[in-house]
Protein backbone atom coordinates (compact mmCIF):
# COMPACT_ATOMS: atom_id res chain seq x y z
CA UNK A 1 0.00 0.00 0.00
CA UNK A 2 2.98 2.32 -0.49
CA UNK A 3 1.88 2.92 -4.08
CA UNK A 4 0.10 6.21 -4.73
CA UNK A 5 -2.38 7.17 -7.43
CA UNK A 6 -2.73 10.96 -7.78
CA UNK A 7 -6.15 11.65 -9.28
CA UNK A 8 -6.55 15.08 -10.92
CA UNK A 9 -10.20 16.10 -11.31
CA UNK A 10 -12.25 19.20 -12.02
CA UNK A 11 -14.53 20.76 -14.63
CA UNK A 12 -13.74 20.89 -18.32
CA UNK A 13 -11.29 23.56 -19.57
CA UNK A 14 -9.87 24.17 -16.07
CA UNK A 15 -6.32 22.96 -16.88
CA UNK A 16 -6.26 19.32 -15.72
CA UNK A 17 -3.93 18.15 -18.51
CA UNK A 18 -1.35 20.82 -17.69
CA UNK A 19 -1.34 19.84 -14.01
CA UNK A 20 -1.16 16.12 -14.80
CA UNK A 21 1.91 16.67 -16.96
CA UNK A 22 3.54 18.80 -14.25
CA UNK A 23 2.97 15.99 -11.74
CA UNK A 24 4.13 13.27 -14.13
CA UNK A 25 7.37 15.11 -14.75
CA UNK A 26 7.88 15.83 -11.05
CA UNK A 27 7.44 12.15 -10.08
CA UNK A 28 9.01 10.79 -13.29
CA UNK A 29 5.93 8.72 -13.98
CA UNK A 30 3.09 8.15 -16.46
CA UNK A 31 -0.49 9.31 -16.90
CA UNK A 32 -3.75 7.37 -17.18
CA UNK A 33 -6.59 9.28 -18.81
CA UNK A 34 -10.03 8.83 -17.27
CA UNK A 35 -11.77 11.08 -19.79
CA UNK A 36 -14.29 8.87 -21.58
CA UNK A 37 -14.61 11.34 -24.47
CA UNK A 38 -10.92 11.04 -25.29
CA UNK A 39 -10.92 7.25 -25.72
CA UNK A 40 -11.97 7.40 -29.38
CA UNK A 41 -9.44 7.83 -32.18
CA UNK A 42 -11.93 9.48 -34.56
CA UNK A 43 -12.71 12.27 -32.08
CA UNK A 44 -9.90 14.73 -31.58
CA UNK A 45 -10.70 18.43 -31.64
CA UNK A 46 -14.10 18.28 -29.98
CA UNK A 47 -12.85 16.21 -27.07
CA UNK A 48 -9.81 18.41 -26.33
CA UNK A 49 -7.38 15.50 -26.67
CA UNK A 50 -3.93 16.53 -25.41
CA UNK A 51 -1.79 18.01 -28.19
CA UNK A 52 1.18 16.16 -29.67
CA UNK A 53 3.42 18.49 -27.69
CA UNK A 54 1.61 17.64 -24.45
CA UNK A 55 1.67 13.92 -25.21
CA UNK A 56 5.42 14.14 -25.77
CA UNK A 57 5.99 15.66 -22.31
CA UNK A 58 4.72 12.59 -20.43
CA UNK A 59 3.56 9.13 -21.44
CA UNK A 60 -0.24 8.88 -21.59
CA UNK A 61 -2.47 5.80 -21.59
CA UNK A 62 -6.12 5.42 -22.69
CA UNK A 63 -5.97 8.27 -25.20
CA UNK A 64 -7.64 7.50 -28.56
CA UNK A 65 -7.15 3.75 -28.11
CA UNK A 66 -10.65 2.74 -29.26
CA UNK A 67 -12.88 3.30 -32.28
CA UNK A 68 -16.30 4.92 -32.06
CA UNK A 69 -17.72 1.72 -33.57
CA UNK A 70 -16.53 -0.39 -30.59
CA UNK A 71 -18.60 -1.01 -27.48
CA UNK A 72 -16.49 0.18 -24.55
CA UNK A 73 -18.06 0.34 -21.11
CA UNK A 74 -16.91 1.78 -17.82
CA UNK A 75 -16.48 -1.81 -16.66
CA UNK A 76 -14.09 -2.47 -19.55
CA UNK A 77 -12.15 0.64 -18.59
CA UNK A 78 -11.97 -0.36 -14.94
CA UNK A 79 -10.48 -3.75 -15.78
CA UNK A 80 -7.97 -2.36 -18.25
CA UNK A 81 -6.97 0.59 -16.07
CA UNK A 82 -6.39 -1.58 -12.98
CA UNK A 83 -4.31 -3.96 -15.10
CA UNK A 84 -2.26 -1.04 -16.43
CA UNK A 85 -1.77 0.34 -12.92
CA UNK A 86 -0.55 -3.03 -11.68
CA UNK A 87 2.05 -2.96 -14.44
CA UNK A 88 3.06 0.68 -13.86
CA UNK A 89 3.37 0.26 -10.10
CA UNK A 90 6.09 -2.34 -10.65
CA UNK A 91 8.44 0.47 -11.71
CA UNK A 92 6.78 3.61 -10.26
CA UNK A 93 5.74 4.51 -6.72
CA UNK A 94 3.40 7.22 -8.03
CA UNK A 95 1.09 7.22 -11.08
CA UNK A 96 -1.11 10.09 -12.26
CA UNK A 97 -4.73 9.76 -13.37
CA UNK A 98 -6.53 12.70 -14.96
CA UNK A 99 -10.03 13.15 -16.29
CA UNK A 100 -13.39 14.81 -15.95
CA UNK A 101 -15.54 11.67 -16.26
CA UNK A 102 -16.55 11.10 -12.67
CA UNK A 103 -17.90 7.59 -13.10
CA UNK A 104 -14.66 6.47 -14.77
CA UNK A 105 -12.53 8.09 -12.07
CA UNK A 106 -14.55 6.36 -9.36
CA UNK A 107 -14.32 3.03 -11.19
CA UNK A 108 -10.54 3.12 -10.74
CA UNK A 109 -10.32 4.65 -7.27
CA UNK A 110 -13.21 2.80 -5.62
CA UNK A 111 -14.24 0.01 -7.98
CA UNK A 112 -17.53 -0.60 -9.71
CA UNK A 113 -20.35 -2.71 -8.50
CA UNK A 114 -20.58 -6.20 -9.98
CA UNK A 115 -23.23 -6.04 -12.70
CA UNK A 116 -24.52 -9.14 -14.51
CA UNK A 117 -23.81 -9.85 -18.17
CA UNK A 118 -26.63 -8.56 -20.33
CA UNK A 119 -27.84 -9.74 -23.74
CA UNK A 120 -26.36 -7.21 -26.27
CA UNK A 121 -29.63 -7.14 -28.20
CA UNK A 122 -31.23 -5.16 -25.35
CA UNK A 123 -28.74 -2.32 -25.84
CA UNK A 124 -29.30 -2.48 -29.60
CA UNK A 125 -33.05 -2.09 -29.09
CA UNK A 126 -32.53 0.83 -26.70
CA UNK A 127 -30.17 2.56 -29.14
CA UNK A 128 -32.77 2.15 -31.86
CA UNK A 129 -35.41 3.65 -29.58
CA UNK A 130 -33.08 6.56 -28.80
CA UNK A 131 -32.60 7.25 -32.52
CA UNK A 132 -36.31 7.02 -33.30
CA UNK A 133 -37.94 8.62 -30.26
CA UNK A 134 -35.18 10.63 -28.57
CA UNK A 135 -33.78 10.64 -25.05
CA UNK A 136 -37.10 11.71 -23.52
CA UNK A 137 -38.72 8.32 -24.19
CA UNK A 138 -35.86 6.54 -22.44
CA UNK A 139 -36.03 8.96 -19.51
CA UNK A 140 -39.72 8.14 -19.01
CA UNK A 141 -38.94 4.42 -19.13
CA UNK A 142 -36.13 4.73 -16.58
CA UNK A 143 -38.31 6.76 -14.22
CA UNK A 144 -40.91 3.99 -14.33
CA UNK A 145 -38.51 1.06 -13.97
CA UNK A 146 -35.94 2.50 -11.53
CA UNK A 147 -37.11 5.76 -9.92
CA UNK A 148 -34.28 5.61 -7.35
CA UNK A 149 -31.53 5.72 -9.98
CA UNK A 150 -33.53 8.20 -12.08
CA UNK A 151 -33.08 10.74 -9.28
CA UNK A 152 -29.29 10.22 -9.22
CA UNK A 153 -28.28 9.86 -12.86
CA UNK A 154 -27.53 12.61 -15.38
CA UNK A 155 -30.69 11.99 -17.38
CA UNK A 156 -29.35 14.04 -20.30
CA UNK A 157 -26.58 11.51 -20.83
CA UNK A 158 -27.94 8.79 -23.16
CA UNK A 159 -25.12 6.35 -22.38
CA UNK A 160 -25.89 6.44 -18.65
CA UNK A 161 -29.64 6.12 -19.21
CA UNK A 162 -29.25 3.24 -21.66
CA UNK A 163 -26.81 1.43 -19.36
CA UNK A 164 -29.26 1.63 -16.45
CA UNK A 165 -32.13 0.46 -18.63
CA UNK A 166 -30.27 -2.48 -20.17
CA UNK A 167 -29.23 -3.78 -16.74
CA UNK A 168 -32.73 -3.30 -15.32
CA UNK A 169 -34.45 -4.94 -18.29
CA UNK A 170 -31.88 -7.70 -18.78
CA UNK A 171 -31.53 -8.72 -15.13
CA UNK A 172 -35.06 -8.18 -13.88
CA UNK A 173 -33.63 -6.13 -11.00
CA UNK A 174 -33.23 -2.37 -10.81
CA UNK A 175 -29.89 -0.85 -11.71
CA UNK A 176 -29.83 0.91 -8.33
CA UNK A 177 -30.06 -2.45 -6.53
CA UNK A 178 -26.55 -3.30 -7.73
CA UNK A 179 -25.03 -0.07 -6.45
CA UNK A 180 -24.61 -0.85 -2.75
CA UNK A 181 -22.70 -4.12 -2.95
CA UNK A 182 -19.19 -4.38 -1.43
CA UNK A 183 -16.46 -3.00 -3.69
CA UNK A 184 -13.00 -4.46 -4.25
CA UNK A 185 -10.03 -3.36 -2.18
CA UNK A 186 -7.38 -1.40 -4.10
CA UNK A 187 -3.68 -2.08 -3.67
CA UNK A 188 -2.82 1.61 -3.77
CA UNK A 189 -3.75 4.78 -1.94
CA UNK A 190 -5.34 7.78 -3.65
CA UNK A 191 -4.49 11.47 -3.44
CA UNK A 192 -7.33 13.39 -5.09
CA UNK A 193 -6.53 16.90 -6.34
CA UNK A 194 -9.35 19.09 -7.65
CA UNK A 195 -8.90 22.22 -9.73
CA UNK A 196 -11.36 25.04 -9.09
CA UNK A 197 -12.11 28.58 -10.21
CA UNK A 198 -14.94 31.06 -9.82
CA UNK A 199 -17.83 30.16 -12.10
CA UNK A 200 -17.42 33.23 -14.41
CA UNK A 201 -13.80 32.22 -15.01
CA UNK A 202 -14.76 28.62 -15.80
CA UNK A 203 -17.45 29.79 -18.20
CA UNK A 204 -15.11 32.23 -19.95
CA UNK A 205 -12.48 29.50 -20.35
CA UNK A 206 -15.13 27.21 -21.83
CA UNK A 207 -16.30 29.86 -24.30
CA UNK A 208 -12.71 30.52 -25.37
CA UNK A 209 -12.01 26.82 -25.79
CA UNK A 210 -15.04 26.33 -28.04
CA UNK A 211 -13.92 29.24 -30.22
CA UNK A 212 -10.44 27.71 -30.45
CA UNK A 213 -11.95 24.35 -31.37
CA UNK A 214 -13.89 25.94 -34.20
CA UNK A 215 -10.74 27.69 -35.42
CA UNK A 216 -8.89 24.36 -35.27
CA UNK A 217 -11.39 22.65 -37.59
CA UNK A 218 -14.11 21.17 -35.38
CA UNK A 219 -16.74 21.78 -38.08
CA UNK A 220 -14.79 19.66 -40.57
CA UNK A 221 -14.17 16.95 -37.96
CA UNK A 222 -17.87 16.65 -37.19
CA UNK A 223 -18.85 16.71 -40.87
CA UNK A 224 -16.56 13.74 -41.45
CA UNK A 225 -18.41 11.80 -38.74
CA UNK A 226 -21.94 12.60 -39.92
CA UNK A 227 -22.56 9.05 -41.15
CA UNK A 228 -21.95 7.76 -37.63
CA UNK A 229 -23.97 10.36 -35.71
CA UNK A 230 -26.23 7.74 -34.09
CA UNK A 231 -23.35 5.93 -32.37
CA UNK A 232 -23.20 6.27 -28.57
CA UNK A 233 -19.75 7.86 -28.63
CA UNK A 234 -21.05 10.78 -30.69
CA UNK A 235 -24.01 11.60 -28.42
CA UNK A 236 -21.87 14.22 -26.77
CA UNK A 237 -21.41 17.96 -26.54
CA UNK A 238 -19.63 19.53 -29.48
CA UNK A 239 -20.79 16.90 -31.92
CA UNK A 240 -24.54 16.52 -31.49
CA UNK A 241 -25.07 20.29 -31.86
CA UNK A 242 -23.13 20.50 -35.13
CA UNK A 243 -24.97 17.46 -36.50
CA UNK A 244 -28.12 19.58 -36.16
CA UNK A 245 -26.41 22.30 -38.18
CA UNK A 246 -25.53 19.84 -40.94
CA UNK A 247 -29.10 18.46 -40.96
CA UNK A 248 -30.41 22.00 -41.49
CA UNK A 249 -32.20 22.24 -38.14
CA UNK A 250 -29.95 24.95 -36.70
CA UNK A 251 -27.81 27.79 -37.98
CA UNK A 252 -24.08 27.51 -37.39
CA UNK A 253 -24.13 30.48 -35.02
CA UNK A 254 -26.89 28.91 -32.91
CA UNK A 255 -25.15 25.51 -32.90
CA UNK A 256 -21.95 27.10 -31.56
CA UNK A 257 -23.88 28.95 -28.87
CA UNK A 258 -25.52 25.66 -27.86
CA UNK A 259 -22.11 23.96 -27.62
CA UNK A 260 -20.99 26.67 -25.22
CA UNK A 261 -24.20 26.48 -23.19
CA UNK A 262 -24.19 22.68 -22.98
CA UNK A 263 -20.50 22.60 -22.07
CA UNK A 264 -21.16 25.07 -19.24
CA UNK A 265 -23.95 22.78 -18.00
CA UNK A 266 -21.61 19.81 -18.28
CA UNK A 267 -19.00 21.63 -16.17
CA UNK A 268 -21.61 22.34 -13.52
CA UNK A 269 -22.55 18.64 -13.36
CA UNK A 270 -18.87 17.68 -13.14
CA UNK A 271 -18.36 19.93 -10.14
CA UNK A 272 -21.45 18.54 -8.43
CA UNK A 273 -20.10 15.02 -8.90
CA UNK A 274 -16.54 15.71 -7.76
CA UNK A 275 -17.60 17.75 -4.73
CA UNK A 276 -19.16 14.56 -3.29
CA UNK A 277 -15.66 13.28 -2.53
CA UNK A 278 -14.82 14.93 0.78
CA UNK A 279 -11.21 13.71 0.54
CA UNK A 280 -10.42 15.81 -2.53
CA UNK A 281 -8.00 18.69 -1.94
CA UNK A 282 -9.23 21.66 -3.95
CA UNK A 283 -6.72 24.16 -5.36
CA UNK A 284 -7.07 27.30 -7.45
CA UNK A 285 -6.50 26.84 -11.18
CA UNK A 286 -3.77 29.52 -11.12
CA UNK A 287 -1.70 27.68 -8.49
CA UNK A 288 2.03 28.33 -7.99
CA UNK A 289 3.71 25.09 -9.19
CA UNK A 290 6.58 24.82 -6.69
CA UNK A 291 4.32 25.44 -3.69
CA UNK A 292 1.73 22.97 -4.98
CA UNK A 293 4.29 20.22 -5.60
CA UNK A 294 5.65 20.66 -2.08
CA UNK A 295 2.16 20.30 -0.61
CA UNK A 296 1.50 17.13 -2.62
CA UNK A 297 4.88 15.71 -1.59
CA UNK A 298 3.87 16.23 2.04
CA UNK A 299 0.44 14.73 1.43
CA UNK A 300 2.04 11.58 0.02
CA UNK A 301 4.46 11.28 2.94
CA UNK A 302 1.57 11.62 5.42
CA UNK A 303 -0.53 9.10 3.50
CA UNK A 304 2.24 6.52 3.42
CA UNK A 305 2.84 6.84 7.15
CA UNK A 306 -0.72 7.52 8.18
Amino acid sequence: MNKILISVVGPTAIGKTKLAILLAQHYNTEIISADSRQFFKEMNIGTAVPSLEELSQAKHHFIQHKSISEQYTVGDFEREAIDKLSHLFKTHDVVIMVGGSGLYVNAVTDGLNDFPNIDPSIREDLNKELAEKGIEALQVKLKQLDPVYFEKVDIQNPQRVIRALEVTIGSGSTYSSFLNKPKPEREFKVVSIGLKADRPIIYERINQRVDLMMDAGLLQEVEGLADFKDLNALQTVGYKELFKYFSGEWTLEFAISEIKKNTRRFAKRQLTWFLRNKNTKWIDFDYEPTTLLSKIDNEIVNLKHG
